[in-house]
């Protein structure tokens, strides 16, 4: 077994770097990648980069190059769903590309033929991860999550995306993670917490948020790494 563990930036892999402590870096195809045991089971751990091209290949890598088994994300996403407040966790259930788009051809939004609008994340470690949620004290929501390469401000949009994929958050890499994980037949799972929604106040500070929730997403995907390993005993 062989577990890979992605993040989009820096932050959110440093606090899993801490706790292994020790692991070897690998330089390849311009991005680093750090090897390590934990309990006895090999992980290769990278950020890509924001965004679905490099999050394509990183996650294809980690898969083809390091020969990971199965794969775990964990980064921020933005709310859509009005029952999600920043600092909330959402596990995907499945995910979408907002942004693809040949409905000109007469395709649905996120749809390219031989493909689907929808990815599904693994059943099992989905539930698995209501397991860690309770050890946690965690209240973590399941739900759809839509991919595109932008940062979306605009309501509109946002609303659109919220209607159009019956979407709960939005990010940057997931549904590309996913596609390549399905494409593969890696089993995959994919941890969001919630850095901005309706509520938002002025006071708020992303850099702030970005360091504790990623101790806090660290904890998770270790205990997610855990329970995968004493499940496949």
């Amino acid at each position: 077994m062989k577990i890979a563990i992605m993040g989009a930036m820096p932050e959110e892999i440093f606090p899993i770097l801490e706790k292994l402590g020790s692991y070897k870096t690998t330089q390849y195809a311009g991005n680093k990648y750090y090897e390590s045991t934990y309990r006895g089971v090999d992980l290769v751990i990278a950020y890509s980069k924001i965004g679905k091209v490099f999050s394509t290949l990183t996650a294809t890598t980690m898969i083809e190059h390091f020969g990971a088994d199965r794969l775990l994300f964990s980064g921020v996403a933005g709310a859509i769903s009005p029952t999600l407040k920043v600092g909330d966790l959402i596990v995907a259930t499945k995910l979408s590309q907002h942004d693809l788009d040949i409905t000109a051809f007469g395709h649905p939004y996120g749809y390219v033929p031989e493909g689907a609008v929808f990815v599904e994340a693994d059943k099992q470690m989905i539930e698995m991860s209501k397991e860690v949620a309770s050890q946690m004290g965690k209240n973590v929501q399941e739900g759809i999550i839509a991919t595109g390469d932008q940062f979306v401000a605009n309501e509109e949009r946002k609303n659109w995306i919220g209607k159009t994929f019956g979407a709960d958050a939005l990010e940057m890499e997931g549904g590309s993670v996913a596609v390549v994980c399905n494409a593969l037949n890696i089993p995959f799972f994919i941890l969001r917490a919630i850095s901005d929604a309706a509520d938002m106040d002025a006071s708020f500070s992303f850099d702030e948020f970005l360091e504790s929730s990623a101790k806090e997403s660290a904890e998770f995907i270790m205990k997610m790494v855990q329970s995968i390993i004493e499940n496949a005993k």
